[in-house]
């Protein structure tokens, strides 16, 4: 799961590790950072479990005023599914009163592939927080996004090395009028990134979500064919950012972009971990930096193997 950090900020507030080994309370008032609650499994010297962090978290804040909350590593990757810390978020959510941002997943290699997190239904979370601005998780294994309405949402961020096609469907069929950011990792069809840029229509085609500025659709083994696709959506022109970047794109794909709709309206255009040649990235840069448009093309990859096509490779993958 290279290419996967734990977050460093959500909502805008800095990611704190809660420290729930030391029993003193923290140093930051409760609205002032991102929360972020994690126990090592592997740890022999600490038998706390995901449950009993975040009760004493629940008892060192205060929680009325936690506006966002990271869920981290909750247990061993195939003991628990994310139900479990979920399940208990929810229970408090009388006392979350101001919880605005929550992201459920926050887990590096070194703790969980992204493969091995297993998920749920998340959109429990939209039913019992009205308020919230953000969501976002990371691991695609039995995701569930069941169609929902939700009247505030404003950011939608899923992270897989292989989106399940059901996920997309269910996003598309919600009532999300206030989503502005939408970054879907899509992934590759060994680790369960079974969709289609068929499934994408709806979303392409600018009707869904009509506030919607900023677009990622990441991370993915058909990056060349989503570039060719958003070459002529009309979503595009509601847009002032555009990501393409951490998949299998190259020439083939970026000259779709070039000559399809004009980009030039964009503020950024990011396409980095990229498999395009040199002449390539000029004339995408000739194209649009005129213009004002922030591009980046870092992280020129090559092929493994010199396999040429075939050996494009994602970001992420397990």
């Amino acid at each position: 799961m290279s290419g996967v950090d734990h977050l460093h900020e959500l909502l805008g507030l800095p990611a704190v590790d809660f420290q729930h080994a030391t029993g003193e309370a923290p140093a930051q008032a409760a609205d002032a950072a991102a929360w972020r609650i994690s126990v090592d499994p592997y740890d022999d010297e600490s038998e706390m479990t995901w449950e009993e962090a975040f009760q004493a978290f629940l008892g060192a804040v205060d929680p009325g005023g936690v506006r966002a909350l990271i869920i981290g590593q909750w247990g061993e990757a195939t003991d628990e599914t994310s139900s479990y810390p979920i399940g208990l978020v929810i229970a408090a959510a009388d006392r979350l009163t101001s919880l605005e941002a929550i992201f459920v997943g926050d887990m590096t290699r070194e703790e969980n592939e992204i493969s091995w997190i297993e998920q749920c239904d998340v959109t429990a979370l939209l039913t019992a927080f009205p308020a919230l601005l953000e969501l976002g998780v990371r691991g695609g294994t039995d995701l569930t996004f069941s169609p929902s309405k939700h009247d505030r949402l404003r950011s939608l961020t899923i992270e897989t090395g292989g989106l399940p096609v059901g996920v997309i469907h269910g996003i598309l069929d919600s009532e999300l009028p206030a989503l502005e950011r939408l970054d879907l990792w899509l992934g590759v069809s060994e680790y369960g990134g079974d969709a289609d840029v068929m499934d994408l229509a709806p979303l392409l085609s600018g009707s869904r979500f009509p506030r919607l500025h900023h677009l990622g659709l990441r991370n993915s083994e058909l990056q060349n064919e989503i570039a060719r696709a958003v070459a002529s959506a009309p979503v595009v022109a509601q847009l002032r950012t555009l990501d393409l970047s951490n998949g299998t794109l190259g020439d083939e794909g970026a000259a779709a972009l070039l000559e399809g709709q004009p980009l030039t309206h964009l503020d950024r255009l990011d396409l980095h971990h990229h498999f395009l040649t040199e002449p390539m990235e000029r004339r995408i840069k000739e194209a649009l930096e005129p213009h004002g448009v922030q591009v980046d093309l870092s992280e020129r990859e090559e092929p493994w193997g010199g396999r040429g096509v075939e050996g494009r490779y994602t970001t992420v993958a397990e």
